[in-house]
């Protein structure tokens, strides 16, 4: 147990009961937060290049605009099942899991427009 849970000593009968430092569970919104922002961010940019990267072919601004649109959803999501996993482990005093969703979105964010980049020069 962290040496930040404190028991619940409010008489309320269930002394065993381990309540949970707020410090990390808004720390924890916090980053789900950022989750959301990046998400919202890379599907913006998505749209921009579905709407606005006119020159060049086609596929090629389909698929950036829609491999953008997908991480951003992605990260959303992953975001909210990440910030849900880790509240029921602060609140259970576990350890926190690691994520990879990270590692995910900068290989995609990486990648596709470097190959969209290539494709367009080359093409």
């Amino acid at each position: 147990m962290s040496t930040d849970a404190k028991t619940d000593e409010g008489g309320s009968g269930d002394s065993d009961r381990v309540r949970a430092d707020y410090r990390y569970l808004f720390a924890n919104e916090r980053t789900f937060l950022a989750y959301v922002r990046t998400g919202l961010a890379l599907q913006v940019a998505g749209l921009g290049a579905l709407q606005f990267l006119t020159h060049g072919h086609d596929a090629v601004r389909f698929a950036l605009g829609l491999a953008l649109v997908a991480t951003g959803s992605y990260t959303g999501l992953s975001g909210l099942l990440r910030m849900r996993r880790n509240e029921r482990a602060i609140r259970a005093g576990q350890d926190i899991s690691p994520s990879f969703t990270g590692t995910v979105v900068v290989a995609i964010v990486v990648v596709v427009p470097l190959v969209a980049a290539v494709t367009m020069i080359l093409g």
